[in-house]
């Protein structure tokens, strides 16, 4: 098959022929049929995150036809489609994977990182960490639900009540989280890159009722923030921005180094911390609730052949959405 590999950090993927991989015990091998784009797969390849075990076939959001099953799995059938996370596994009798908290699982492992992901045009998944999709998405308007949709729902459970939300860096998970927020009637309030106009008037258009650079102070006091920029400065400037009693969370896997601030804007019983990874109870809460909305997904399609273009596009800011590479 081919595949894009990262053969070592700080290096362009390279396009190669690699053997298709045999699902093992507890495992669907599945045909690619998309696979999405995310910051996080540029923390991978820039050495941001320093374990991926190389060489690597990196993408967390894939989705797949099953076209063959392990042994020990029940509950999937030839010919179903099904997505495939970041979480790609955990040991499963630990206290956090005993509490249905298995993000924090010590032993987990992590695709498109440890586990070769949807770069290609076949992988392999563990089934525990597959989901039906729903039958109304394509497959790459669905891909951007199984991290951008599923990590910016956690970050959205974490702040708890709100009617006042900002949402610091407008990508992907923004754009699928905004839709959220409007269908439970709260108002958001969009903070991109300086100057980036036409992320503003993208946000505008999915129902934020402003939106501005990140570095300026709220119009309005936040019930809550997210952050999902990497951006570590911004950390002291969503809590200007949150009321007291207000959240504000850290939704990125990686962040640079927070400045040191006052105490007063922390003060006040406001509150900072940081999501990891997901569950796969977001999972079954979030793929019907995103049919239901439904929430629409903005995406630009590469060849998979043309994913390092797809991913300095990324980084650049060079489109609104998402990103999904098709086999």
């Amino acid at each position: 098959m081919k595949a894009m590999v990262l053969e070592s950090a700080n290096t362009r993927l390279q396009l190669r022929e690699v053997a298709v991989p045999d699902p093992g015990a507890g495992e669907l091998l599945l045909q690619v049929k998309a696979c999405g784009i995310c910051r996080t797969d540029l923390h991978v390849l820039d050495g941001d995150l320093t374990a991926p075990s190389l060489p690597l076939i990196p993408g967390h959001q894939i989705i797949g036809e099953v076209i063959g099953i392990g042994e020990q799995v029940t509950g999937f059938a030839i010919g179903q489609r099904v997505g495939v996370p970041w979480l790609g596994g955990s040991c499963g009798y630990c206290w956090y994977c005993s509490h249905h908290r298995e993000n924090l699982c010590d032993e987990a492992r992590y695709t498109g990182y440890q586990i070769n992901g949807g770069f290609a045009e076949y992988t392999v998944a563990d089934a525990a960490y597959c989901f039906p999709i729903p039958a109304q998405y394509s497959d790459q308007q669905a891909a951007p639900l199984l991290c951008a949709g599923l990590i910016g729902y956690r970050a959205y459970r974490m702040l708890g009540a709100c009617e006042t939300i900002g949402l610091y860096g407008f990508g992907a998970a923004a754009h699928i989280l905004i839709q959220v927020a409007r269908h439970h009637r709260q108002a958001v309030y969009a903070f991109t890159r300086e100057g980036d106009s036409e992320a503003q008037a993208f946000a505008r258009q999915l129902g934020a009722c402003w939106a501005g650079d990140s570095l300026q102070v709220a119009p309005v006091p936040l019930d809550g923030a997210i952050i999902f920029a990497p951006a570590g400065e911004l950390v002291p400037q969503a809590l200007r921005s949150v009321r007291k009693g207000g959240r504000v969370v850290c939704a990125g896997i990686h962040m640079s180094d927070i400045p040191s601030f006052p105490y007063d804007i922390l003060w006040g019983e406001r509150e900072l911390c940081s999501v990891a990874n997901l569950t796969r109870i977001d999972g079954e809460e979030f793929l019907p609730l995103a049919a239901a909305i439904p929430v629409q997904t903005t995406v630009h399609v590469y060849p998979l052949e043309q994913a390092n273009e797809a991913l300095e596009d990324l980084r650049q800011g060079r489109f609104t959405g998402a990103a999904v590479l098709v086999p």
